[in-house]
């Protein structure tokens, strides 16, 4: 099966770590064994010493470590995260997100937990900062949702039941038709 590598719709969700890519590139994810993986998940939280990480506790690379004391977290659409320190009046710039995009996004291996490797299929990642060079711009606050169209799904499931349906009505009224000559012979 073929992954489908589109956009997928935006979704608001007002959680500040809750990240979206709108357009190409994936986040980049550090698992304990110390693979670099790729994903487009990107609702982040914050371990116990602040650093940025996914839902079930993997680094977002580059580490981002957010301050405990910080208030208010902001990320630009290029990547760049601030945030708010009480007693200061500026946002303090504390880092900066960096996108992973491929050649051939499709020759991308998935290892589940929406996470994947590169193959030599996808080639090596490229890395750049978001809303820049072609790749995709970081909406703050949301999340990308599935990427699968519900209603033609729906709309082709349909169709295939009433395929289905008509087969066995078919060989219903086929074996009717039998069973009538076979009592009347």
């Amino acid at each position: 099966a073929q992954k489908l590598h589109s956009q997928g719709s935006i979704v608001s969700t007002d959680n500040s770590l809750d990240l979206a890519i709108d357009g190409g590139g994936f986040f980049q994810v550090l698992l304990p064994d110390g693979q670099i993986v790729f994903t487009r998940n990107g609702a982040f939280s914050r371990n116990q010493e602040g650093i940025l990480t996914t839902n079930s506790g993997f680094i977002i690379q580059p580490e981002i470590a957010i301050p405990a004391e910080a208030t208010k977290i902001n990320v630009s659409s290029d990547g760049i995260i601030s945030v708010q320190i009480p007693g200061q009046v500026d946002a303090q710039e504390i880092g900066q997100l960096q996108l992973a995009d491929f050649q051939n996004r499709t020759g991308l291996q998935p290892i589940g937990e929406n996470f994947y490797v590169e193959s030599t299929a996808s080639g090596p990642p490229i890395l750049e900062v978001p809303f820049n060079a072609g790749f995709g711009k970081i909406v703050q606050g949301s999340l990308e949702a599935s990427n699968v169209n519900v209603v033609q799904e729906l709309v082709d499931m349909i169709e295939t039941q009433r395929a289905y349906e008509v087969s066995s009505k078919s060989i219903t009224a086929v074996d009717e038709m039998m069973q009538f000559i076979s009592r009347n012979l």
